[in-house]
């Protein structure tokens, strides 16, 4: 790519940010010629797998423009990927802006730099400016992909640097990415989503849906499983309305077969899905496929009908328990967890108890439970009929007793029983041994060494400790007996 860059600015991209990475490495060079030391950045991730994935994509860029990466905050330029789904994402990055102040003190001469969702809301973009003067570069979630454009203009004027558009011109990919792991990477497949849930801020913030070509996403998938990718995570707000908008529509599902035939390839995973969206047709393709991982992470938000519609959901307890209901019966083992927001306004003990009757019924794998909290700029803020903070927490702690009862009852299902694992990394409290996970997404600690890292091994599970299990390599049980 770097053989193509001309002394004239390219209009096209990627090319023009290629163009800005050489820029950026040349003045690199040269503010390390006067600061005696290599240049460093650090990147700290806020938020949900798209973020993260965002965030692969950031380093990536800032390692081709010539910096190397940094450990912590003690860096010349520190990024921060920020999230905005609940009020306190934003305070916490308030918090952490406040360390970064008194960093800045000591060096004047870093650059600090905010992207991401929360910098799509202008009421935070003007505080910034106001009581934040020491950042020196902003911008949001349409043009992340400009960091390199964006870094040359910081690294050359003394002038904080503010680029957030209102919506996304395009969507631009085949950029530099460093992945967390070598051996499984997020494919985004879509950004944006237009369903609008009454408390949730993500519409306003990552804009409408938009799919990416399906060609674009098969030849990245390809060059992943060329670099040694066993395991990839398609990504979207809701990937089960992908290629509705594409000119030449097609399903998820469709998209789904055809990335099971890539080669090199052996899990497919993706999230996140809305239940109003979720087709017979992907629940064949996900039966059918079998390198698509037994996992849905199927968001209920609340057992009552009556909630449901409030917050626009689109379906009804009814409707939900009947799709379970259809995928258990075409994927028997499939293991599904879930989301549930406790106290959206209005919730009576009886919508309450909705949503318990549904989670005895369902028997999750796993559900992330959160209090509601309101989120300025949606509709449910302005509700009336706000739930005590005192009642909120009464009926969360007996939510959350539920779920991590049924959880570890049913965690403990494939005992005795040899599964694939994908170890991930040594593990860090017990020396002599590995840590991975099932195609479920249930972790797995057992012995073993670092040459195992990236390699899917039979595993047998022998003990289960409600939300992991202990097991032996299948090799080595037989070596035993």
């Amino acid at each position: 790519m770097y053989n193509e860059i001309t002394l004239d600015i390219p209009m096209q991209e990627p090319k023009r940010q290629y163009y800005y990475m050489e820029k950026c490495r040349q003045c690199v060079r040269e503010l390390e010629k006067e600061r005696g030391h290599a240049l460093k950045f650090f990147v700290r991730t806020f938020g949900c797998q798209m973020n993260a994935r965002d965030s692969e994509k950031l380093r990536g860029i800032l390692l081709q423009a010539g910096l190397e990466e940094g450990m912590d905050e003690e860096a010349d330029f520190v990024l921060y990927n920020t999230c905005t789904v609940r009020d306190n994402a934003n305070q916490k990055v308030y918090g952490h802006l406040g360390y970064l102040q008194t960093l800045k003190k000591k060096h004047p001469a870093m650059k600090i730099a905010l992207c991401g969702c929360m910098m799509q809301e202008p009421a935070v973009v003007e505080k910034i400016k106001k009581s934040y003067g020491f950042v020196d570069l902003i911008f949001g979630t349409h043009n992340i992909y400009k960091l390199a454009e964006l870094l040359y203009c910081c690294l050359t004027e003394k002038k904080m640097v503010v680029d957030v558009w209102d919506c996304a011109e395009n969507v631009v990919e085949d950029l530099p990415a460093m992945r967390k792991y070598p051996f499984k990477s997020g494919v985004n497949i879509m950004y944006g989503c237009n369903n609008f849930c009454s408390y949730c801020i993500v519409p306003y913030v990552r804009g409408r849906e938009r799919s990416r070509d399906p060609k674009e996403i098969l030849a990245e998938i390809r060059r992943l499983a060329l670099d040694g990718v066993k395991e990839i995570m398609l990504l979207g707000q809701n990937v089960n309305s992908y290629g509705k908008n594409l000119a030449k529509p097609m399903s998820f599902a469709e998209l789904l077969r055809q990335v099971n035939e890539v080669e090199g390839i052996e899990r497919i995973r993706f999230m996140t899905s809305h239940p109003k969206d979720l087709s017979d047709e992907l629940i064949a393709a996900m039966r059918d496929c079998k390198k698509v991982c037994h996992h849905l992470h199927l968001p209920l938000q609340s057992g009552s009908s009556r909630i449901l519609k409030v917050m626009n959901r689109h379906y009804t307890k009814e409707q939900y328990l009947d799709l379970a209901e259809r995928i258990r019966a075409e994927i028997p083992d499939i293991s599904l967890t879930t989301d549930i927001i406790v106290g959206f306004p209005g919730e009576t003990e009886e919508d309450f108890q909705e949503t318990l009757d549904v989670v005895r019924k369902i028997r999750y794998d796993s559900a992330f439970t959160f209090i509601y909290s309101k989120r300025t700029g949606t509709a449910a803020a302005a509700m009336e009929n706000q739930v005590p903070e005192a009642v909120v927490k009464e009926r969360f702690d007996r939510l959350l007793r539920e779920v991590q009862q049924i959880a570890a009852e049913v965690c403990g299902r494939d005992v005795n029983t040899v599964q694939p694992v994908l170890v991930e990394c040594e593990n860090d409290h017990q020396p002599g041994f590995v840590s991975g996970r099932l195609g479920n997404n249930l972790l797995v600690h057992f012995p073993g060494d670092a040459s195992l890292i990236g390699n899917i091994v039979p595993v047998k599970l022998t003990e289960a400790k409600g939300f992991y299990y202990i097991g032996k390599r299948e090799k080595e049980t037989e070596d035993g007996r």
